[in-house]
């Protein structure tokens, strides 16, 4: 090859190369966090190994639905906790873990990964869900803060279930400020700790209440037994017990 044919045949092999990378090079770069995120998380049935199946085991089990180990292997035992807790939860009964019963155990990472509570191009995290008002979901967030700050998510979810299942009763007003401010209602707004700015976590706890998810069952009361001092509290029908707050009904 002759030397001044070199130069030439570099620079076409070069625009050769770009040209193939500008082909195959994708149009925008991929989301490697979400893709790892989806990644780890699938739908969880009778044969289901790993984490995911680990956390499942130990929400079932807090709440006693489970008596095994939390291994990590989805067999008979983890099966028939999930079959109980999807029935108790108004689920169908299937014992297949997905985006439902995700919602309902509180694994909102999870839930979130296969598509649910994600925000409309433009709206906040922190938006309210349809029906309520942002001022709703603000005040809900606050109470449940105040009420429930040191209390596991479930138990904070739980909190707000049940100043959303007093607006829903005939025997309490029926908006969620008439029920947070109900005279004697709730100690946190009688102490002050109702004006504390919510956290995060208890904005996120107020939007699962409103979205339907109700750790209690249905309960109209809470109280923590080590400090209650009414005896009319005692005498409630307990439901479930989440963290150190007893529900009642």
């Amino acid at each position: 090859m002759k030397k001044g044919l070199l130069p030439c045949v570099l620079a076409l092999s070069l625009t050769a190369v770009a040209g193939a990378s500008a082909l195959f090079a994708p149009h925008t770069a991929p989301d490697y966090e979400e893709i790892a995120i989806v990644q780890t998380v699938a739908i969880l049935k009778q044969g289901s190994q790993g984490n995911e199946v680990k956390e499942v085991q130990r929400r079932l089990k807090q709440w006693g639905y489970y008596k095994g180990a939390v291994d990590g292997i989805y067999g008979q035992g983890t099966l028939a906790a999930v079959k109980a807790f999807q029935k108790k939860n108004g689920l169908t009964a299937d014992g297949i873990v997905g985006k439902a019963t995700y919602a309902a155990l509180g694994m909102n990472d999870s839930y979130n990964a296969l598509g649910g509570n994600k925000p409309n191009k433009g709206q906040s995290q922190n938006s309210a869900p349809s029906g309520y008002t942002s001022t709703d979901l603000y005040l809900l967030a606050k109470v449940i803060h105040a009420e429930a700050r040191g209390e596991v998510y479930t138990g904070k979810v739980a909190v707000g279930a049940v100043v959303l299942n007093r607006v829903e009763s005939s025997s309490f007003p029926n908006t969620i400020s008439g029920v947070i401010y109900q005279s004697g209602a709730f100690t946190a707004v009688s102490d002050g700790q109702i004006n504390l700015e919510p956290d995060q976590s208890s904005m996120n706890a107020a939007r699962d209440a409103m979205n339907g998810w109700d750790p209690t069952y249905g309960c109209l009361y809470y109280y923590n037994p080590a400090k209650a001092t009414s005896s009319w509290i005692f005498s409630r029908k307990t439901v479930t017990t989440i963290g150190k707050h007893v529900f009642a009904i």
